[in-house]
């Protein structure tokens, strides 16, 4: 009976929606609701039931009926195995319809919002080449497809340089060529992963954490500038033979940079990152203002729209030139800087050390004086006055994707600012938390910009003033 359940087969269902994550949705008569990864809404399937929960199922497409009208051919001969562009199959108009459909659904159904006014989305003019910053693993066990397996050959090599198969933390996707970022990022991570075999580096062994080179980061700017950070478990005269390959092969490269990490995780934020050859930043501009961008720093992957993300913000905070503003987790200092012409005093807060440095070179940088950045956790910052400060006019937030800790909800409302612009990957989470801010402040304008094409990813801004 057990195996019965386990393999329930419904059959030829029409995908209607597509949902948080990415998710087809469905929904047999008299059935709960159904999600399966890699449909299109309108693709008519059999599903095989893998997961039954009391509200809903979780399934796997295992036969097509019928391809829906809105699905397109992706490009990449990794989709569906990476799970990066989890939307690469769909028409890109459907793409910010239903991006725009969800950050709706999250604020009328989650934050219980209504009588504001709902821009339309921003779409991003391009869909493909468009990040700034990208991450790969070295593995010692590659994912093996399905037609290698088929074809039975014999599998020598089983390193990889590339992304961590979806749902699978301990293997990775060899990527011959990923469509995300500019194509030089392809010939760097291709000439690295043939340098290091060539040179005997151990690939990293991710469940017995141990090898040689474990990370690649290529960061690129649209100055055509171009940074990399390698991850070494062990520095030894072939991890510097590697470098000086790299240095000398690519020019283009104005930073190259390296670090030993042996910890249990990739993270870089409390390590000593040593610059091997060039700088130790490589350079943006956004408009007339140029920002060094180190390693560690935080800035918005897709620089293409990030003028348009920014432009929101300005639009929305409408300043007069005599406003005190707070930019909240602000980063390198990139919204400050982008508004301090237009106020009298900017106060940025953000926790990491290196982003605050990153932030007060840039206003030197850009000749700017009338931005003060603070180190120190938000929620820890705000709960008390900040010192030669008067409480400011407008607060921007723009938090990680799990949002507003509690406790800086309520300073927010001490503050008692007339406006608050909230910046957010995560409309959910940002929703959860305009209805705890719901006491004094009302929606007044939402604005959803497409940062990341062909992923179910969006950006959403929101105008709050004061009741």
């Amino acid at each position: 009976m057990g195996r019965k359940k386990r393999n329930i087969v419904l059959e030829k269902i029409k995908l209607t929606d597509a949902g948080s994550l990415g998710k087809s949705i469905s929904k047999k008569e008299g059935e709960k609701i159904i999600f399966t990864k890699n449909g299109v809404p309108g693709d008519i399937v059999d599903i095989r039931v893998r997961k039954k929960r009391k509200s809903y199922l979780e399934g796997d497409i295992i036969k097509y009926h019928k391809y829906s009208s809105k699905r397109i051919n992706p490009k990449c001969s990794h989709f569906e195995l990476c799970g990066g562009c989890s939307w690469q199959n769909m028409n890109y108009e459907d793409q910010l319809k239903y991006k725009d459909k969800e950050v709706t659904e999250n604020l009328n159904r989650i934050g219980k919002t209504e009588g504001y006014i709902k821009l339309p989305i921003i779409k991003s003019e391009k869909t493909y080449y468009y990040r700034n910053k990208m991450e790969f693993s070295f593995s010692n066990s590659r994912w093996i497809t399905e037609k290698e397996i088929y074809e039975g050959n014999s599998i020598r090599n089983k390193n990889a340089l590339g992304f961590h198969k979806s749902g699978m933390w301990s293997r990775v996707i060899d990527i011959e060529k990923c469509f995300l970022q500019a194509n030089i990022s392809n010939k760097i991570r291709n000439f690295i992963k043939k340098k290091a075999e060539e040179l005997k580096l151990d690939f990293f062994d991710l469940i017995k954490q141990k090898g040689d080179i474990r990370n690649l980061m290529i960061r690129s700017t649209t100055t055509k500038e171009i940074m990399i950070l390698i991850q070494f478990y062990k520095f030894s005269e072939k991890s510097k033979k590697l470098l000086q390959c790299i240095e000398s092969e690519f020019k283009e490269i104005q930073s190259i940079l390296y670090v030993v990490n042996k910890k249990a995780n990739d993270t870089i934020y409390d390590l000593d990152i040593k610059c091997f050859s060039g700088v130790n930043y490589i350079t943006e501009k956004i408009n007339d203002l140029s920002f060094k961008i180190s390693a560690k720093s935080f800035f918005q992957t897709n620089s293409f729209q990030t003028r348009k993300l920014y432009n929101i913000v300005k639009k929305f905070a409408d300043l007069k030139g005599n406003e005190t503003v707070y930019d909240l987790y602000c980063g390198i200092g990139t919204i400050s800087l982008f508004l301090a012409k237009d106020a009298k005093k900017i106060v940025g807060i953000e926790t990491v050390e290196d982003a605050i440095i990153s932030a007060k070179s840039n206003a030197k940088l850009n000749n700017i004086s009338n931005c003060e950045f603070i180190k120190g956790d938000v929620k820890d910052i705000i709960n008390k006055p900040i010192r030669n400060h008067k409480n400011p006019e407008i607060i921007i937030v723009d938090p990680p994707r799990n949002g507003l800790d509690k406790s800086v909800i309520h300073s927010l409302i001490k503050l008692s600012p007339d406006k608050i612009i909230y910046v957010s990957c995560n409309s959910s989470t940002q929703a959860r938390d305009i209805i705890d801010l719901k006491e004094i402040y009302e929606l007044k304008t939402s604005q959803a910009i497409d940062m990341f094409p062909q992923t179910y990813h969006v950006e959403n801004v929101v105008l709050l003033e004061k009741i």
